[in-house]
C-alpha cells in the first residue's frame, strides 16, 4: 500500500523536528507493509468509521483514511491526552 499526505499533514510534517520526522517515516513504513504492526497500534478513531489513528511515539499520533490501495495521512499531531 502507498502512503500519501494531505496538505495539512505535509505542513505538519515539515514543521516537526528531524528526529520526530524520522520516527514518523519509520511508522509510516511499517504501516505501508502491515496495518496491524504492533508499534503502530492502529485503530479506528472515535465514532468516525473511516478515520484511523496510528502511533508515532508516546506523544504523537497520526490520523489517516484508507482509500483504495492508499493510506491518506490527514494529520500528525501531539497525542490528545
Amino acid at each position: 500500500m502507498r502512503v500519501r499526505f494531505s496538505r495539512l499533514a505535509d505542513k505538519q510534517y515539515a514543521g516537526l523536528p528531524s528526529r520526530l520526522r524520522a520516527q514518523v517515516d519509520k511508522q509510516l513504513d511499517f504501516l505501508s507493509q502491515n496495518l496491524r504492526h504492533p508499534s503502530i497500534q492502529a485503530k479506528k478513531y472515535g465514532g468516525t468509521g473511516d478515520v484511523w489513528q496510528g502511533r508515532v511515539n508516546r506523544d504523537y499520533r497520526f490520523y489517516f483514511q484508507i482509500i483504495d490501495e492508499t493510506y491518506h495521512v490527514i494529520a500528525i499531531i501531539p497525542h490528545p491526552k
